[in-house]
């Protein structure tokens, strides 16, 4: 579904993200880790053609994501609050995403009846701006939206933090059901280590914009994980 080449990104002379390649296959759960500076949101950006490669390709459904614009009728994503439209309340963005992707404000209605457990009051019946939105909800709003135009690439940075527990973990069910149900190729990343290893079957760790490890999820996933990010806690802490 996604193949990556050769794939760059330079800035001011400094390579930030280098991966010679990656495939990720349709209906594959994908999650990516890292720690700060380790290139996941640039990535994901390039995966987007939010930003200009320095070399290589990025390819979805065949096509390169630079040169044509058809993937962009099946892909959904939510990487920050840059991706809403503040003076819109959530319903009216809603309706916006809906008649861009051409979904009738009937089937816009009843997605959100049928998210309404997990997008909560705050949103469905509220008359606020999305500005005006606690952190957590904007991120419930622009994860609906991305999840509404039933994607078959899903791509979420981030999905999981400023949403509080009750939120964290419905969000983790819905996301395994619709990859499940929907067969999505669904990259995901996250901080929390706990999280990403319930959700992706598979886990890219990316240090200093290189792949350093391709894991298939297993029991020992979490640990192995975990044992990696101490080593590397631990070699800051000498620095």
């Amino acid at each position: 579904m996604i193949q990556v080449n050769n794939l760059t990104k330079k800035y001011v002379g400094r390579t930030v993200l280098n991966i010679p390649e990656i495939n990720i296959e349709k209906g594959e759960s994908f999650g990516l880790v890292g720690n700060n500076g380790a290139g996941k949101t640039t990535f994901f950006r390039l995966i987007l053609d939010l930003i200009q490669a320095s070399g290589g390709s990025v390819h979805s459904g065949g096509e390169d994501v630079a040169k044509g614009e058809h993937w962009k009728t099946y892909t959904g994503s939510y990487l920050d609050e840059g991706f809403l439209i503040e003076y819109l309340t959530p319903v009216e963005y809603f309706n916006y995403v809906g008649r861009l992707n051409g979904i009738h404000p009937t089937e816009v209605k009843n997605f959100m009846d049928d998210m309404k457990s997990f997008l909560g009051n705050d949103i469905t019946n509220n008359k606020s701006y999305i500005r005006d939105l606690s952190k957590g909800n904007q991120k419930k709003v622009g994860i609906g939206a991305a999840l509404m135009i039933r994607p078959e690439v899903l791509i979420l940075d981030e999905p999981f933090s400023n949403l509080d527990p009750t939120s964290q973990y419905q969000l983790k069910t819905l996301l395994k059901e619709w990859q499940n149900k929907h067969q999505m190729c669904m990259l995901i990343s996250s901080h929390d280590l706990n999280h990403v290893t319930e959700v992706c079957k598979r886990i890219v760790v990316l240090h200093e914009g290189k792949v350093v490890h391709d894991l298939e999820t297993n029991p020992n996933t979490l640990s192995e994980l975990e044992a990696y990010f101490a080593v590397k806690g631990d070699a800051v802490e000498e620095e």
